[in-house]
């Protein structure tokens, strides 16, 4: 099961919107067969496997790190060609949480006289699909926020000046951090200052893939409408989400039409403009597994502040910038220190001079 994760893992830039699965198939205790799902509307990690072991899948136990499906989708079910194939054991590390299949694929396959034994990995196979589980159990995308500040917490002088903060091996960090993400979401200030396109800007040889670089929706949360046609988001290719108070017809919406922008229109709150839960609640209906916000200081505090924030990801540069230049992350004082949210530090990697920093609040 340790190998069928490793294997999933191979389809974490392009997967999206289905979840990372691997598949191994152990016959006579050695693999014959593995693979992994790659791409939504292509074959899953259980075909792969099977054709790969042919007819040495027949009597073979299949190691699956997710339930398999039972429905028929954009592509066949895989219980059932698991025992077509002659499969005698399958062996999950979780069990599917998409109602479509919940336990159905596990029932397929006792019906037909496999042997299940389910759930051997829970924690691992969440882990590796940490935005579609929560899709599919809290109805919301997981969300990441990713800041980059100084030693002392600020991400920009008082002028504004922030580029750049952190080095090439921190920038070039965030590139593989964005190419994981089904969206990459902004506020309208930081795409208009930083003249933000919020793409991937790697080569597939770089991520290690076949075919096209997967690029993330771009979503601009602009209550006012303010994006202008020739904004330099529209200069890089992939679709762009832009949520606001007002989606009407008009000569601006026509204009940011053409530009094949797709305008979403979001109800009102107090102090962002729009509101944080409907968009992500929108944003999974629209299969949207998991969110990287990358944005200035008000937006990022507020879904931390809203408790929104599932993960943090902090690129910590080795500089001092003073007490009068910008906060990372803009949040309400706390009443006291028995008030403060805790995080936990999950990962830490050194890229060159920063660090990143990889934390989780305690729930």
């Amino acid at each position: 099961m340790t190998h069928a994760l490793t294997v999933a893992e191979r389809g974490r830039y392009t997967t999206s919107p289905n979840p990372r699965v691997g598949c191994v198939l152990v016959r006579d205790g050695a693999i014959v067969g593995e693979g992994f799902h790659a791409r939504a509307g292509e074959p899953h990690a259980e075909v792969h496997a099977l054709r790969a072991a042919g007819e040495q899948a027949r009597g073979a136990t299949a190691y699956v790190t997710l339930e398999p499906c039972s429905h028929v989708g954009r592509t066949p079910a895989c219980a059932p060609q698991l025992v077509e194939a002659g499969v005698v054991r399958v062996v999950t590390a979780m069990s599917d949480p998409n109602p479509q299949v919940a336990g159905r694929g596990h029932a397929i396959l006792r019906e037909a006289g496999v042997e299940v034994v389910e759930a051997i990995a829970p924690a691992a196979a969440r882990t590796l699909n940490p935005g579609f589980v929560s899709r599919m159990e809290r109805g919301r995308p997981w969300v990441t926020v990713k800041v980059a500040q100084s030693l002392d917490g600020r991400s920009a002088l008082a002028s504004g000046e922030s580029q750049w903060i952190t080095g090439e091996a921190a920038r070039r960090d965030v590139q593989f951090l964005r190419a994981r993400q089904c969206a990459v979401l902004s506020g309208i200030d930081t795409v208009l200052t930083d003249s933000a396109r919020l793409n991937v800007r790697l080569a597939a040889d770089d991520l290690g893939i076949e075919g096209e670089v997967r690029q993330p929706v771009r979503v601009v949360l602009d209550s006012g409408l303010r994006l202008p046609p020739f904004a330099a988001i529209f200069d890089a290719a992939g679709p762009i989400w832009i949520y606001t108070r007002d989606a009407t017809d008009g000569v601006h919406h026509e204009a940011l039409l053409r530009r094949e922008a797709t305008l979403i229109e979001a109800p009102a709150a107090p102090r962002l403009g729009l509101d944080l839960d409907f968009i992500l609640a929108d944003l999974a209906r629209r299969e949207i597994n998991e969110v990287l916000v990358e944005a200035g200081a008000k937006l990022a505090g507020a879904f931390v502040a809203a408790g929104l924030c599932d993960e943090l990801v902090v690129y910590q540069a080795p500089m001092l910038l003073g007490h009068q230049a910008r906060p990372a992350l803009a949040l309400p004082e706390p009443a006291a220190l028995a008030d403060v949210r805790r995080w936990t530090l999950v990962d830490e990697t050194r890229l060159a001079d920063d660090l990143r920093l990889t934390l989780r609040p305690v729930r």
